[in-house]
């Protein structure tokens, strides 16, 4: 896919799963959020959370088509209210239009690993290497997004050091789960970068 200069490109197709809702007002702009469902080739979904601002929003005309395609990056910021995950995660939408194209999830991140990773074993037998990494963007601002890589590339990732300077590439995928807050069983959904490629530039 095409790179972006900033080390975050993101692109998605897929279904608008319910209505926009405000978000937030940053630099006196409106913005509003709304989920997206992406089809995997396995038969499973995932729901990513799609920001954009009024402006677009409004922009957007329904033509019939069953599909919407952005084009954006992957961003994240930690929620201190108290409610909810304290890591957000979410693809800013650059572009927005209707289409009758194919499901497609695609991600290409430039960034710097910020935690040491940390290789361990599915209860399949699967290796598999979590990775945080810090992505640069304007005004001085980094996205800290949650990656995961698979088999060789686990190990691969694994050897990794915090300062590196890494690439992947792959996609987007939520993960339900249950998670026990005070006695109750509370269902909560996970939001990382699943890659299929990662090497190391430094």
């Amino acid at each position: 896919m095409e790179k972006s200069t900033t080390g975050n490109t993101t692109r998605l197709c897929g279904s608008v799963d319910g209505k926009a809702s405000f978000s937030h007002i940053s630099r006196n702009r409106k913005f509003f959020v709304f989920p997206l469902r992406v089809p995997r080739l396995s038969g499973a979904e995932d729901v990513i959370n799609i920001v954009c601002d009024e402006e677009k929003l409004r922009a957007l005309e329904p033509d019939g088509s069953p599909m919407l395609r952005v084009t954006g990056e992957l961003r994240s910021y930690n929620n201190k209210s108290g409610v909810g995950n304290r890591l957000i995660i979410f693809v800013y939408a650059n572009e927005m239009e209707f289409c009758d194209g194919e499901p497609e999830n695609t991600i290409f991140l430039r960034g710097t690993v910020c935690k040491q990773p940390s290789l361990r074993m599915t209860p399949l037998g699967r290796e598999i290497c979590d990775i945080l990494i810090a992505v640069n963007r304007p005004f001085g601002r980094s996205d800290y997004l949650p990656c995961i890589s698979w088999g060789q590339n686990a190990r691969e990732s694994s050897l990794w050091n915090v300062g590196d300077t890494v690439e992947l590439e792959g996609r987007i995928q939520s993960r339900n789960y249950i998670k026990n807050i005070d006695g109750i069983q509370t269902k909560k959904t996970a939001y990382e970068v699943s890659a299929s490629t990662v090497s190391r530039l430094n």
